[in-house]
């Protein structure tokens, strides 16, 4: 993948503000994580936390924090629920969060409360690259 050309997987939910995504399973729960183009727009993550399994998280409120190279960022979720786990492998290597971030860099497990509210906020299929693209001129990333 080329940050340089960010990709956005059809069959995810994206928060375009906060630059998150999320992944729906039949289970009830969402994977999340941070887009390409959010990634693009920090630059390297040295450190990422995402909130303990058992937090419950609102849709556009904290479910992880990330070091970048001159600040601290506090990462928003996609969608409202619990913390049913989180991504072990990034205590040791934040970098996945770059290296693969709609795979092996996810952050966090939510069981979903309200799918059907959070719905309103994102953006899936056709409309996710121009709205991204939007999002891009506002920091003049496009």
């Amino acid at each position: 993948m080329s940050l340089t050309e960010p990709i956005y997987p059809d069959d995810l939910l994206y928060h375009v503000e906060h630059q998150v995504w999320a992944r729906v399973g039949d289970d009830g729960c969402a994977t999340v994580g941070i887009t390409s183009l959010g990634i693009r727009l920090a630059g390297e993550i040295y450190m990422c936390r995402p909130k303990g399994v058992g937090s419950a998280i609102e849709q556009g409120r904290s479910i992880a924090v990330v070091e970048l190279a001159k600040s601290i960022v506090s990462v928003k979720s996609p969608v409202s629920g619990q913390v049913v786990a989180v991504n072990p492998e990034l205590a040791q290597t934040p970098e996945r969060v770059h290296l693969d971030p709609y795979g092996a860099g996810w952050l966090a497990r939510v069981r979903l409360t309200d799918l059907a509210a959070d719905r309103a906020a994102l953006v899936q299929g056709d409309a996710v690259a121009s709205a991204m693209q939007a999002h891009a001129r506002l920091f003049r990333q496009d």
